[in-house]
């Protein structure tokens, strides 16, 4: 073998490939100059601290700000509850949304490291505007006296919305980049690298959960008892720390190429297989149309199989008489490739498994809503101490920080030894049993529910909105198996997504992933307003009434496990159905 510098200029005229040397990376990941990059130099862990510490630092941010805007926007702008209320539900709802379009430029266009960069940028700017807002007297309302609080002006609303949809903005680039972005720094030519990936997703959400410990606990007090000035600004120290760190990992990262925009590459298939509608598709795939390189049209794309599912979209790729006859391929839309077909289908067979965790949202967003309110109607107090009810939410978290070390470090190896999976279990296997312990959760708040109820009868305090003596401390085990089912369904779907999604479109499904938690928070709304409305008729106090101890809030929680089970189930025969591809194939190649 020549010199390293010989095996490079090969490596660059693509005379070699890329899998066959122990050098250099097997996937196509380049520099930042778009040149090979060497094993030993970039990527894997070392390139990893720098975007798990980007992750914390902006998720730091956002609950730091998400978990007190309600009380910031009435006891600072002194807005109405249901106009708080509104604003914080549309402004989280935006943050789960804009990721779509950052995902999109991303694959499309700007490759993950400079959105990211960009996004971040733009993050900062809606933490300063945050800052401007809280700290200057002439961008908030003046303090309330007594009674009387003056509305913020409409200039003062803008300043504020501006830079909290600048935020919402820069987390749209963020969120869906840097998962994908960290995965990309293993190859997956390489068995060893292959294995690390795993405990990459792994690691990645414990990140994120270093970040909502620090800012329900350290920035929350901060912004209570010593301003809100000074916790936006922790939380704009926090940002530009984050910006800092990840660029200076930047020698270390290696990249994949953007390819064409993956909207415009699924209309296409769709468009030409529309106006192909009256063509025959040949028994024979091979005749389909397909580049002859080994890569495919797509830059940054291995050629992909022809698949006999969904054949009305194979129509996009048989060549008709008219292009035969003028010789003319290179209209997109009109043919397409097989590579293009096949990822579309892909995209579609991800759909039905992806639906699967809509509910699993619904089911995570009791943790700060019913079981807050469950909590309030029972005794509070341990020792002298009295507990609030949404303190509870951090067993959530510390059983997510404390159980996916022990799950990367004890259950994958075990695991591994009788399934001889590189992970332990599938990541289908994975979600599934998330889904199942999310079943637990709910079945556990409803046994807990039954016995607050009974001792509210036992004690004639059914028409009293009054605590029963039945400690909190008994509400722990239903956030512990939530924390839990996070750590089965919300990492596996991470993983799932980025292995199994068409290459170049890791961003965008990333970034559908971040939309089931929107989703679950509509649909939660739809089961509550449902519930309501039939549970009320005829007089009845319903379900949910505004005393518990009249309801029967248990029952709204075995409907939840009922449907859980159903959504599992359904789940389940989808997986059994789903094709994956292996780890390896279909990953970028330039």
């Amino acid at each position: 073998m020549g010199t390293l510098e010989d095996e490079r200029s090969l490596l660059e005229d693509g005379l070699i490939q890329s899998g066959h040397s122990g050098l250099y990376t097997g996937d196509g990941s380049v520099d930042i100059n778009g040149k090979p990059v060497l094993k030993q130099n970039t990527g894997n862990w070392k390139a990893c601290y720098f975007i798990l510490g980007t992750e914390c630092c902006e998720r730091l941010a956002f609950y730091g700000i998400s978990t007190n805007l309600v009380t910031y926007l009435t006891n600072k702008l002194h807005e109405g509850n249901v106009s708080a209320a509104k604003h914080a539900t549309i402004w989280q709802g935006t943050c789960y949304l804009t990721p779509l379009l950052g995902a999109t430029l991303a694959d499309a266009y700007l490759g993950r490291y400079w959105t990211i960069a960009a996004f971040s940028m733009i993050y900062f700017l809606g933490m300063c505007a945050l800052i401007l807002s809280a700290s200057v007297p002439a961008l908030r309302p003046a303090e309330c006296t007594g009674s009387v609080c003056p509305s913020a002006t409409l200039a003062q609303q803008a300043v504020f919305l501006f830079g909290l949809y600048l935020v919402a903005l820069g987390t749209g680039g963020i969120k869906p980049c840097v998962s994908p972005f960290g995965a990309d720094q293993f190859d997956d030519t390489d068995s060893m690298e292959r294995m690390k990936k795993g405990s990459f997703f792994n690691w990645f959400y414990f990140s994120i959960y270093i970040g909502i410990l620090m800012s329900s606990t350290l920035i929350v007090w901060i912004e209570d008892n010593v301003g809100w000035g000074p916790g936006f600004g922790v939380l704009a120290l926090f940002v530009g720390i984050a910006i800092a760190g990840f660029i200076s990992g930047t020698p270390r990262y290696r990249f994949q190429t953007p390819g064409e925009s993956p909207i415009t590459r699924m209309c296409q298939v769709l468009v030409a297989s529309c106006r192909k509608w009256n063509l025959k598709v040949p028994s024979d795939g091979s005749v389909l149309f397909e580049t002859r390189e080994k890569s495919s049209v797509i830059e940054g794309s291995y050629e992909v199989n022809h698949t006999a599912t969904l054949k009305f979209l194979d129509k996009a790729a048989v060549i008709s008489d008219a292009e035969i006859s003028s010789g003319d391929f290179s209209n997109p839309w009109r043919l397409c490739t097989v590579t293009q077909v096949e990822e579309l289908k892909t995209l579609i067979h991800l759909l039905p498994i992806w639906a699967s965790g809509i509910f699993i949202s619904t089911v995570y967003i009791q943790v700060s809503t019913m079981f807050v309110e469950q909590g309030m109607m029972m005794d509070r107090t341990f020792g002298f101490l009295t507990i609030p009810s949404a303190s509870l939410l951090t067993f959530d978290v510390i059983s997510v920080l404390f159980l996916l070390p022990i799950y990367d470090s004890l259950f994958v190896p075990m695991a591994r030894k009788f399934t001889g999976e590189e992970k332990g279990i599938t990541v289908l296997q994975r979600m599934g049993i998330g889904l199942f312990i999310s079943v637990l959760c709910m079945a556990a708040a409803a046994v807990i529910e039954i016995t607050r109820l009974r001792l509210a009868k036992e004690l004639d305090l059914v028409d009293k909105k009054v605590a029963v003596p039945l400690s909190i401390l008994w509400q722990i085990p239903q956030y512990i198996l939530m924390g839990t089912a996070e750590i089965f369904t919300y990492v596996g779907q991470l993983e799932f997504f980025y292995e199994q999604s068409p290459d170049g479109l890791q961003s965008l499904c990333t970034s559908l992933c971040l939309c089931t938690i929107s989703l679950g928070y509509y649909l939660n709304s739809f089961i509550l307003t449902i519930v309501t409305y039939f549970t009320t008729e005829g007089g009845n106090v319903g379900w949910i009434p505004d005393n518990l101890n009249e309801g029967h809030l248990d029952y709204f929680f075995w409907l939840l496990a009922g449907l859980s089970v159903l959504n599992m189930l359904v789940y389940m025969v989808c997986a059994k159905k789903f094709k994956q591809k292996k780890s390896f194939q279909g990953r970028n190649h330039s």
